[in-house]
């Protein structure tokens, strides 16, 4: 591993050039572990220590499931702000309701019960951005299998001693109980060889996995069982990450609109840095997706 690994408390879970010694081991990672956003602006000993009242961490039964989305393939239900177990230093992401395309990655500080939920201030390249009191923003999260969704209000931008953000308390919050094997709904460019000898293509990809993906490539590229590389970019912990990752043709049809062929790609022998990523976009992207 070429980065170091750790868990949702910022405490160090696998050393940068740790090599991984179990399955358990690889399990546990991926379930509780990621990447260091450099971006952080918390220090260790401040994410340990909440100052505001955080929900105990002893462990809930599940909310009861109302609904199901047959889409997604994801249990969805509707959740009380107590009941979601967040931490100082949790990840959450703001995306701005009037403008959709300004997205803010930020870091839970802690709450007040049906007052405000306190986050640092929004950032962009390192440079604080002016968030106006009473913007809204859809906020969302996702925390081990599940993923999280509300509507916040900007309450009061507070900028000493440090600048943070109140977000208005939400009366209720969506859960998706994440599947394994579920698939976010993309649209990524991807370089695909395949075969021998090689033939090249650009491909389309429309829907993820942490096991696999499929796109539309203009021309069937090879066939079934077919060996290759898939190379694309994706945007998580708050920064891109190019992936260049082996894998196998296991289907080609015909797109359903016609334009081209879908290619069907399992990700074979993927390393435990790129299994990290490839779960922190899927989460992210299935989160952005409640």
């Amino acid at each position: 591993m070429q980065r170091p690994v750790y868990d949702w408390y910022g405490n160090l879970l696998l050393a940068s050039g740790s090599v991984i010694e179990s399955q358990s081991q690889l399990d546990g990672l991926i379930n509780n572990g990621f990447i260091y956003d450099p971006n952080w602006d918390l220090a260790p000993a401040q994410r340990k220590a909440p100052t505001v009242p955080i929900p105990s961490r002893k462990p809930s039964p599940p909310p009861e499931i109302s609904g199901e989305d047959p889409n997604s393939g994801n249990k969805e239900t509707i959740v009380a702000m107590d009941d979601v177990r967040w931490y100082v230093g949790e990840t959450l992401y703001l995306q701005l309701i009037d403008n959709p395309t300004i997205r803010y990655t930020v870091r839970l500080i802690g709450f007040v019960k049906n007052k405000t939920v306190f986050v640092t201030q929004p950032a962009i390249d390192g440079k604080f951005e002016f968030v106006r009191d009473g913007q809204t923003f859809v906020v969302r999260a996702f925390s081990g299998k599940k993923a999280y969704a509300f509507v916040s209000s900007a309450v009061k931008s507070v900028h000493t001693p440090h600048p943070y953000l109140h977000l208005s308390f939400p009366k209720e919050v969506r859960c998706a109980v994440v599947r394994r094997g579920s698939r976010a709904q993309v649209r990524i460019i991807a370089s695909v060889s395949l075969g021998q000898p090689e033939r090249v293509g650009a491909a389309t990809l429309t829907d993820m996995s942490i096991g696999g993906t499929s796109g539309i490539i203009k021309q069937a590229l090879g066939s079934k069982g077919d060996e290759g590389l898939i190379k694309f970019k994706v945007h998580a912990a708050g920064q891109d990450e190019y992936l260049s990752l082996k894998t196998v043709l296991r289907s080609i049809t015909p797109a359903e609109n016609g334009d081209g062929y879908r290619h069907g790609f399992e990700f074979l022998d993927i390393s435990m840095h790129d299994r990290l990523i490839l779960s922190a976009f899927v989460h992210q992207t299935l989160a952005e997706g409640i």
